[in-house]
């Protein structure tokens, strides 16, 4: 869990960054968001909601499933496997999660050409990266004989 805050504070900050300084003002995600969860419900959400969803989601299941799934991920370092658990949650997001929020594959609905496939993709691997990371430095010193 500790790895899954960790990229969640990265890619919290990733996002706060691209709300500062405008950059693909038309694609927000958690806006998106915002309003599916609304029309599932049937009532307004508040807009910190999808924020809190996204963080404890990387904090919690996500690191879980990054945990199962360490020794049969691809590459030698924490580092390599995140890089590999990002590719196939930027796939994920893209094909399946994208769409069932109104955005389309890979958000293409917008109409803004790649640029928002490669921000997620930005923002899936700066997650996934120091999910790694930190994960395999934690899991290297668990495992360092004493």
């Amino acid at each position: 869990m500790i790895a899954g805050f960790c990229g969640s504070v990265a890619h919290t900050l990733l996002m706060y960054l691209k709300s500062r300084t405008g950059l693909l003002p038309s694609f927000q995600p958690y806006e998106s968001l915002q309003v599916a969860l609304g029309r599932a419900i049937g009532s307004q959400v508040n807009p910190v909601v999808p924020w809190v969803l996204s963080f404890l989601n990387g904090s919690t299941i996500l690191s879980f499933a990054f945990d199962h799934l360490y020794p049969r991920l691809p590459g030698r370092s924490g580092q390599a496997k995140g890089l590999a658990f990002g590719v196939a949650g930027w796939l994920a997001m893209g094909m399946v999660f994208f769409p069932l929020i109104g955005l389309g594959p890979f958000a293409s609905s917008l109409g803004l050409g790649v640029a928002p496939a490669l921000f997620s993709l930005a923002m899936i691997l700066i997650y996934s990266l120091v999910l790694g990371a930190v994960y395999g430095a934690l899991n290297a010193r668990t495992e360092s004989p004493k």
